[in-house]
């Protein structure tokens, strides 16, 4: 998979004092501009001015449930039925370690240029929540926020033996959303992630939203827009010292 070429990511710089970046990662088949619209809201209403979003994109791979023909994806995936343990099995545990290492060099470029790690959030949409739960709770970093949309837990059957000791991110803030109706990545498998985190005793919340498929709605992204402002309020311009 490193051998792929790898375009940059969409970027949309702060309107204001760039205090705070959102790393946000795209699903399966998609591009950092599939989310580009959501941002552009975001933007209009003016509550995260200081915040720069940079959208990745994936490069283009063989995906087996695609009959390996190539699209954008983080990570190969078998089986795509609707089965809660399909996910699950034959991870492709090498594709999502290359993808894990390419968001914590994005998320360490932000840090070099000044934002400090908690003025941070990751997150992401379908197999994009799935490598931002991931990369967000492995990063050596503490972070503001983390987002997972109609997602999932990877590697969940040993997803300890990952975690930085001590654990970086186990008071960090994690939004997951899901619908109900999601015929893609099953709702079940959802809410299993969540109670693993739980258990695990990491600061998550799901919320589900009633007959969505694998896809966002209005009140979900109004939902994420207050993780994001809650997570990575103002901090306003910089004191002037006196002469």
């Amino acid at each position: 998979m490193a051998s792929f070429v790898r375009t940059p990511p969409l970027l949309f710089p702060a309107t204001a004092r760039h205090t705070a970046t959102v790393i946000f990662i795209h699903g399966l088949g998609d591009t950092g501009y599939g989310w580009a619209s959501a941002v552009e809201n975001w933007r209009r209403r003016q509550r995260l001015d200081e915040v720069k979003f940079i959208l990745p994109n994936a490069p283009s791979i063989p995906i087996t449930c695609n009959m390996g023909m190539k699209m954008p994806g983080w990570y190969d995936i078998h089986t795509i039925d609707g089965n809660a343990e399909s996910l699950r099995r034959n991870e492709d545990e090498a594709g999502i370690l290359v993808s894990q290492a390419y968001f914590h060099d994005l998320i360490q470029k932000e840090i070099d240029s000044g934002i400090p790690a908690e003025r941070i959030v990751i997150g992401g949409f379908s197999q994009g929540g799935a490598m931002s739960l991931f990369s967000g709770l492995t990063s050596k970093v503490k972070l503001g926020g983390i987002v997972a949309l109609s997602s999932y837990l990877l590697l969940s059957l040993k997803f300890v033996d990952w975690l930085p000791k001590p654990c970086s991110n186990q008071d960090t803030p994690i939004f997951m959303a899901h619908g109900d109706s999601d015929q893609v990545v099953n709702t079940e498998l959802g809410r299993k992630s969540f109670s693993l985190l739980k258990e695990a005793g990491f600061n998550a919340s799901l919320k589900i939203y009633p007959n969505m498929g694998h896809s966002a709605c209005l009140e979900e992204l109004d939902d994420m827009e207050k993780f994001l402002t809650e997570s990575l309020p103002p901090a306003g311009s910089p004191e002037r010292s006196e002469l």
